[in-house]
């Protein structure tokens, strides 16, 4: 049977009155909103050891030591390193052979006076799973969406209760980590959109299946990876021109490397974006993932490891309409954004019952998608009856979208991409994993070099 969900209220009071659990607070920007919920149920005194929030920079930098940016993972870290080291220094000694130790820090930033800033924090705490063993770590990234700085600290309150007792409590099992992040509030509140677990008790864990999670559990809309590993958004998207291309993935084939290599070089001459640095996104949308409602995990690394042995960062996403994925990109970044799709995607966004659920169609979706300044980048196909390869220009487009379709490509918010190599035109994915999964010789000359060997190494496709 699921364990019983408990409240705010319930998760503090539990923690206090576990005699073996006792630890330190650090909280930097938002005052000490967690640390409050353990003195509000009561039995503080056999929780925590200190509490403490070092609001002013100065005084933050006396403690920690000088930072260029008080609201970042390398703050956090620097916290939690000096809180634990403290504690264990003054208390191992007196209570170490029964206590399990932990120390909680957030640096965060809620809704200013002003409201023009962006309300986002990092979380952290570090346990021992049990006394005197060696400390694991868990780390968050969250966001927060109440439009009043007193509604974002409570949600921020809770949110550190749920991590602070999935740790010490329930067995600092990440899946139930994930899933329990969110008690008491609604993901309209909160958004936890990057996640981290390290240490001893996490051997064996994955961080990027763990990231995806956090997908799943609709925690947040889209994660980020980079080849290393797991990323935070607004780290690698802040301020910059982004280029994405969607897809499976599955396999990974010479198709897709020209079609973004083409992309990216057309995307560069741009006139917004010459001489400055942008980021390329291979998007793998969340249901391509899922069968039944389930992803399989291997099947994700094996994707994920095949875009980083080409150096590719991957973003996995909620999102079906594309003019979603634009609006998420527009978040982090006021610069230029460009999607290269394939025909076989354009024919589905020019189709007129895929959008159905909105209220104005598909001439909504496409407002949407272009009002923003989105460009689309077109590869094209070749026809596997005649031979002809379709293109921009040649597309056909229901009638009855003739007009609005040349528009676009008279304003260049369409466009064809130019330069592609004709052999690259002819791969065909999903033959490609039929040759694959039947053993059919030839199969790795249609993949990026070295890929091969990472689809083996995973066993995908039966291999």
């Amino acid at each position: 049977m699921a364990p019983e969900k408990l409240t705010t209220h319930q998760k503090a009071l539990a923690v206090n009155l576990d005699d073996g659990t006792y630890g330190a607070f650090a909280e930097i920007g938002a005052g000490q909103e967690v640390a409050r919920w353990f003195f509000r149920v009561g039995g503080a005194s056999g929780t925590v050891a200190k509490s403490m929030s070092a609001y002013d920079m100065q005084v933050s930098d006396a403690i920690y030591g000088h930072a260029e940016r008080y609201v970042c993972e390398q703050r956090l870290r620097t916290m939690l390193e000096h809180e634990w080291n403290l504690l264990i220094e003054r208390l191992d000694g007196s209570r170490g052979e029964r206590t399990q130790f932990f120390v909680f820090a957030n640096t965060v930033a809620v809704r200013n006076y002003s409201g023009n800033n962006e309300a986002h924090g990092w979380m952290g705490v570090r346990f021992q799973s049990a006394p005197r063993s060696a400390p694991s770590t868990i780390i968050a990234h969250v966001r927060m969406w109440d439009r009043e700085a007193v509604l974002q600290q409570e949600a921020l309150g809770v949110v550190g209760v749920n991590l602070i007792h999935a740790a010490t409590q329930r067995g600092a099992d990440p899946d139930a980590v994930i899933a329990s992040l969110a008690d008491d509030l609604t993901t309209s509140r909160i958004e936890v959109d990057m996640v981290k677990f390290e240490g001893p008790r996490f051997d064996g864990v994955d961080n990027r299946v763990m990231s995806f999670r956090l997908v799943e559990h609709h925690l947040t809309n889209a994660v980020l990876f980079t080849p290393s590993g797991v990323a935070q958004p607004s780290e690698i998207l802040r301020k910059k021109p982004v280029l994405t291309m969607r897809g499976r993935f599955h396999p990974l084939t010479l198709t897709h490397v020209d079609m973004l290599q083409c992309a990216r070089a057309q995307f560069a001459q741009e006139p917004a974006n010459v001489g400055k640095d942008f980021i390329t996104l291979a998007e793998i949308p969340l249901n391509v993932l899922q069968r039944d409602g389930k992803a399989d995990a291997a099947d994700l690394l094996a994707r994920l490891d095949v875009l980083a042995a080409i150096g590719q960062d991957a973003l996995i996403t909620n999102y079906q309409d594309y003019f979603r994925l634009s609006a998420y990109f527009h978040r982090y970044t006021r610069e230029m954004v460009g999607l290269a799709l394939g025909m076989t995607e354009l024919t589905a966004l020019f189709t007129e019952s895929n959008h159905e659920h909105l209220e104005g169609g598909i001439l909504e979706a496409l407002g949407r998608l272009f009002k923003s300044g989105v460009r689309l980048y077109l590869y094209p196909r070749r026809d596997a009856r005649t031979g002809v390869f379709l293109t921009a220009r040649n597309f056909q487009v229901a009638p009855g979208l003739r007009g609005l379709f040349d528009y676009l490509l008279e304003n260049r918010q369409v466009v064809g991409i130019a330069g592609w190599d004709e052999a690259a035109v002819g791969i065909e994915t999903e033959q490609v994993a039929n040759q694959i999964r039947s053993g059919e010789p030839g199969w790795e000359a249609c993949l990026p070099p070295g890929t091969a060997e990472v689809l083996r190494r995973h066993g995908a496709f039966g291999l």
